[in-house]
């Protein structure tokens, strides 16, 4: 296993660094992939709607939000699955269970968010 030194020298090292996690995150794993796909088809929609500022605020925040959980969720497994080996101890389960908790609670209201804006442009 490679060490890697993280000692960002300059901003544009900070942002390198950053983008190959997000990179990584688009890379490897599942979920966050399917959310970005939800993601770009819920903003052509709003599109095809003709979303207000607010609407595209309210819309962008949500989108936002549920892929920084995502990409937060990923951490604390690495950390966890890092942290206690192959062994899974009970509060480290707890720990991940909660973490993927956080993220499907996220979704389900981004669900509910998504109706309020859709809805009165469906019917």
């Amino acid at each position: 296993m490679n060490v890697v030194k993280n000692s960002n020298k300059n901003r544009a090292d900070s942002f390198r660094i950053a983008f190959s996690g997000l990179s990584h995150a688009i890379g490897s794993q599942r979920n966050f992939q399917i959310q970005i796909v939800i993601g770009i088809i819920v903003l052509t929609a709003a599109w095809w709607l003709d979303f207000t500022r607010i609407e595209w605020l309210v819309l962008i925040l949500t989108i936002a939000l549920v892929l920084a959980a995502e990409l937060l969720n990923t951490v604390v497994e690495v950390v966890i699955d890092l942290a206690v080996k192959e062994k899974l101890l009970p509060d480290a389960k707890i720990a991940k269970d909660v973490s993927a908790a956080a993220v499907l609670l996220i979704s389900a209201f981004s669900v509910i968010v998504g109706m309020i804006l859709f809805l009165p442009h469906l019917v």
